[in-house]
């Protein structure tokens, strides 16, 4: 008996259990190739925006959280434990992305399934990292950025495409390679192979929210880029940071040209 694919991305996406929730998340994927979720039937929309999550990590503001480096065992702890909070929550966007956007196509669900069904593989393998390293997740503070974009972008699928995976998500496939390189210095292999995992997989996202934008902007006739920026300035006051990554962005979606207007915009942050 098929399952109402909306419901099942709620569960999802409520479950409070890290262990339950990386399960649902493949689960997911899994019967929707398999024809076991319908879109028919469906109940409505939600009208707010929430997740489920642990009672830990605590959520802080980012100027609460103590400078993560390399030069100790807890701060080496606590670089990798901020990774796997970017996952966990990427966990909650993607299912919250296919719960709450009901008019697209059969493939976006495919591709939000998919990214959630890899943001529960990447955190997976960062938590087993923290525990080989002696820590939990949730054994340090952390903050609420890229759920709190969620709640800004609710309303419509367009800034949600826009702003999470071309602008939050994007930014980490400028940061991880850096990342991987300092963990690969300080003897950490381990950490540096499972970053090299999720950079390539995070490619992928980023491709899949790059190509959703332009679908809602044809949808909308509105031109793609122009759009972007008027949504970078509306809602970011224009403020990037770079050094861009500017092979894997192109791997990801964005235009030669993008990328030189977002070059120019970080001069000016």
């Amino acid at each position: 008996m098929a399952t109402n694919l909306y419901t099942a991305a709620e569960a999802c996406l409520q479950c409070r259990d890290v262990d339950d929730k990386c399960l649902y998340a493949k689960a997911l994927l899994d019967d929707w190739r398999a024809a076991r979720l319908t879109r028919d039937g469906s109940p409505p929309a939600p009208s707010t925006c929430d997740a489920g999550r642990p009672p830990r990590p605590v959520l802080v503001s980012p100027r609460e959280l103590a400078p993560r480096g390399l030069g100790n065992a807890e701060g080496h702890a606590a670089l990798v434990h901020a990774v796997a909070h970017i996952e966990f929550n990427a966990i909650n966007l993607a299912c919250d992305a296919v719960y709450r956007f009901r008019d697209l196509p059969d493939a976006y669900y495919g591709d939000w399934l998919q990214v959630a069904a890899e943001e529960a593989y990447h955190f997976s393998l960062l938590r087993d990292r923290l525990e080989r390293l002696g820590y939990a997740y949730g054994d340090f503070p952390a903050h609420d950025g890229l759920w709190e974009m969620a709640a800004r972008t609710a309303h419509d699928p367009l800034l949600r495409m826009a702003l999470v995976p071309r602008v939050m998500e994007a930014r980490g496939l400028d940061v991880t390679p850096g990342m991987r390189e300092r963990f690969a210095a300080h003897g950490d292999q381990q950490t540096a192979a499972v970053l090299d995992i999720i950079l390539r997989d995070e490619i992928g996202h980023v491709e899949a929210g790059s190509r959703w934008f332009r679908h809602l902007c044809a949808r909308r006739r509105l031109d793609p880029e122009e759009t972007y920026f008027a949504l970078l300035e509306q809602f970011l006051g224009n403020k990037v940071r770079c050094p861009l990554h500017k092979p894997a962005r192109l791997q990801a979606g964005f235009s030669e040209t993008e990328l030189g207007r977002l070059e120019a915009l970080c001069k000016r942050s």
